[in-house]
């Protein structure tokens, strides 16, 4: 099947008992038996419940993993991954991750003893210099949130097994569509799915695909036994949010393509972010492991104020957290999503008080070029 094809046809697209072409809603917590430990496949819906299920095959097969998990978040998504290790483990990320991956790795996981160090994994040797004994894994966001850094998933893969490590990667930001990553080597790869692949700004949602069935095997024991699991109703709309999202994709890549143009050209920016300009840091690597750039885009306007100034002015984007639906956002991340970074730790990384974050939604381009113009000017 073609990528379109299988975000339709992909896992369980028809209801097996009913022939329903949409999976229904199971909204149940408990399933009869015909004897003791004799049921069809579901007994307590933490454990497994028809829908969700559904939703579990389908991302396994759109990312070619081997078994897939749905969890109430993104971040409970992330934290049942690094629950797999163990206390005395180490775990390589990426520096310019998630505001909220940084801040369960240093402020809750870390109580566990699970250690961590934030590097630049978009220059590989970084990483050599990080690996300690205890190290487990390599934990990459590409591109990432917010500076759009790319790293590459087939080399950091390839010195992950070298040393004997897992690689994880959070494909948020390119969605299975435009990039798989355990086809290019990663051991498990995660999304929010509150992002793009929800699509609608109406549900919260984390899943994840593992490479194997050892891995499968734990995953599900931590899922089952943390409790972290999808309830039915978000499984489903996610599972209608798939049926879209290739047309989607591209429709936000071609949007943030001109933006990008008019942005790049604008006397008051400062500086663009986005994998698609030639002049980006590692613009080859994400021309050759992603079938598309993204919808999303950073730039520098020079300062805090400038940025309050943009806000004030705009119309079409709605100034909100979150990322990857149907209507464009903006946000400043230092103030929003990054906020749990300490202050000198985002000058570091370069995430400045004026850096300014879009997610170019599907309304008309024109409408937001002309926007974004009025509210520069």
């Amino acid at each position: 099947m073609k990528r379109k094809t299988k975000l339709i046809h992909g896992g369980i697209s028809t209801d097996p008992l009913t022939g329903a072409v949409s999976v229904p809603i199971y909204q149940v917590s408990t399933y009869k038996q015909e004897g003791v430990g004799n049921h069809k496949g579901f007994e307590y819906s933490r454990t497994g419940n028809p829908t969700r299920h559904a939703l579990e095959e389908l991302i396994k097969d759109i990312e070619g993993g081997t078994a897939g998990f749905a969890f109430g978040s993104g971040m409970a998504a992330i934290t049942a991954v690094i629950m797999l290790f163990n206390k005395g483990d180490h775990v390589i990320l990426t520096d310019d991750v998630y505001g909220g991956t940084f801040r369960v790795m240093t402020k809750v996981l870390n109580r566990f003893g699970i250690d961590s160090t934030f590097v630049d994994t978009s220059n590989l040797d970084t990483i050599v210099e990080e690996i300690k004994p205890n190290t487990v894994a390599i934990y990459i966001e590409t591109p990432t949130n917010p500076l759009l850094k790319i790293t590459d998933i087939e080399g950091a893969a390839r010195l992950a097994k070298e040393h004997g490590l897992l690689t994880i990667v959070d494909n948020t930001f390119s969605t299975p569509y435009w990039q798989n990553p355990i086809e290019q080597g990663a051991d498990i790869v995660l999304h929010s799915a509150t992002k793009y692949i929800g699509g609608h700004s109406d549900v919260v949602a984390g899943l994840v695909v593992v490479n194997s069935e050892k891995l499968a095997e734990e995953l599900h024991f931590v899922q089952n036994s943390t409790g972290g699991v999808l309830g039915p109703q978000d499984s489903w709309l996610l599972i209608r949010g798939i049926k879209t999202l290739g047309i989607r994709m591209e429709e936000h890549e071609a949007s943030t393509a001109a933006i990008v143009q008019f942005l790049t050209n604008h006397p008051a920016v400062k500086k663009v972010f986005y994998p698609g300009l030639e002049s980006h840091p590692n613009h080859d690597i994400a021309k050759k492991q992603s079938r598309g750039f993204g919808g999303m885009v950073s730039f520098d306007v020079g300062s805090e104020q400038k940025a309050d100034k943009l806000l004030q002015k705009i119309h079409y984007f709605t100034l909100a957290e979150s990322l990857g639906a149907v209507e464009s956002l903006i946000s400043v991340p230092a103030r929003m999503t990054h906020a749990s970074i300490p202050a000198e730790r985002r000058a570091e990384l370069g995430i400045t008080d004026g850096l300014v974050r879009i997610s170019v939604g599907l309304e008309d381009v024109e409408d937001l070029i002309d926007d974004l113009k009025q509210a520069l000017e």
